[in-house]
């Protein structure tokens, strides 16, 4: 079963930084405005480390590292006296406006193998992202953001929620979403946390690349004769129920096809393709659920709703939108293929002429995730989009070597 610790963080001194200043989205939601914007609010700003720039003849990550560790020397950032699990609370709107909040644990969460235990990836990851984030964690011997893994274990959330008096930390992004953190020091809470977590299978479900540089840096750090904690990372473990994680669908863009090139019939062997008549693209997510289809967005001419054809008349289960997708993309001319969570951004992409059509998806529910990874099988990469998202820069944990 998989081993949870508590740990020594790594905390923005509130006296010398104010949070709103330094802490930031994940590193991969972050655009090229919205980066110039944060590295702009202040020279503390997380982004600095996670999305670092070359300086001073210094390539990024080495200039990363530098930072980092002048952070530390500063009194910027200082390290908690004693190690805890930090309890993280999520309050946020969802559909109908309706307050809801994410519950879970930040602790040192057991790196392992497939096969080796249970700690459960379900999405497949892109080499390029994952050689990025391992010269991050080598630069900067730290955790910057933490992986979200839902635990199969009862009884998690009633834990975080015991955290008494006010948080350590508290933000609310330009999203409105509250992010708040608390210290769990008492013994009794702190074996209490470690044992539930590790009674029960975690199936990873952000943060895939983070995992996956980590599992790296642990086989090279083992390679390499190193002690030390490099079978463990920062992940924020939350109870798999109702409410504990929301999942968005994170969409298709095609770009590069010839000209005149017909793509509706194209995916005709893999889906009924039907029009959709004057529906417009933000009421099709609605009709996408109630109908069972994927839609299809052009340039010019109304949307088409796309239902899944299955392999066997019909009798077998249909996979997954993004697995079946990927089959129907696999036959296509060259093309450029882009992703993006947004409706609204991907149906201006296709008005403007920027992408020639999208395919929109409709989101996992996250049994469906947690059955994937128990099978020990793996979805496309760019299948899931969980929101809210924890922020980096709330917790840090430092690599012992």
């Amino acid at each position: 079963m998989p081993r949870f610790e508590p740990f020594a963080g790594v905390r923005y001194d509130q006296d010398r930084v104010a949070l709103d200043d330094v802490i930031a989205p994940p590193y991969d939601v972050i655009g090229p405005d919205q980066l110039a914007a944060l590295a702009a609010r202040s020279p503390y700003n997380v982004v600095h480390v996670d999305l670092p720039q070359a300086e001073d003849g210094l390539d990024p990550y080495t200039a990363a590292g530098r930072r980092f560790d002048s952070w530390l020397a500063e009194g910027i950032l200082r390290t908690d006296p004693e190690p805890a699990f930090y309890a993280y609370r999520m309050g946020y709107s969802g559909p109908g406006g309706h307050r809801r909040q994410i519950v879970g644990v930040l602790g040192a969460l057991e790196v392992v193998a497939p096969g080796e235990g249970d700690v459960l990836p379900h999405e497949e990851t892109q080499h390029k992202v994952r050689d990025d984030r391992l010269r991050i964690l080598e630069a900067c011997r730290a955790d910057l953001s933490p992986v979200w893994g839902l635990s199969t274990a009862e009884g998690l959330t009633e834990l975080a929620t015991g955290a008494a008096g006010p948080p350590v930390a508290r933000y609310t992004d330009e999203e409105g979403v509250h992010h708040r953190l608390w210290r769990l020091t008492q013994p009794a809470l702190v074996d209490a946390v470690a044992a539930t977590v590790g009674s029960a299978p975690v199936v990873i479900a952000d943060g895939h690349h983070r995992y996956a540089t980590a599992l790296a840096y642990r086989d090279a750090h083992r390679a390499g004769g190193g002690r030390g904690d490099a079978d463990l990372l920062l992940a924020l473990v939350c109870e798999l129920a109702d409410g504990q994680a929301g999942v968005r669908p994170i969409h298709r863009l095609v770009s590069g096809l010839p000209d005149g090139f017909d793509l509706a019939a194209a995916l005709e062997p893999f889906f009924a393709v039907t029009p959709a008549g004057s529906t417009p693209p933000a009421e099709l997510p609605d009709r996408m659920e109630h109908e069972g289809t994927l839609a299809l967005l052009r340039g010019s001419g109304p949307a088409l709703l796309l239902t899944p054809r299955t392999g066997d008349g019909g009798t077998g289960e249909v996979p997954p939108d993004a697995a079946l997708l990927d089959q129907a993309l696999a036959t296509l001319p060259p093309h450029r293929l882009d992703f993006d969570h947004s409706l609204e951004s991907v149906a201006a992409k296709v008005a403007s002429g920027q992408a020639q059509a999208a395919m929109l998806l409709r989101p996992v529910d996250v049994v469906q995730i947690a059955n994937t990874a128990r099978a020990g099988q793996r979805m496309p990469t760019k299948t899931t989009f969980f929101h809210p998202k924890p922020r980096t820069g709330m917790v840090f944990r430092r690599r012992r070597d």
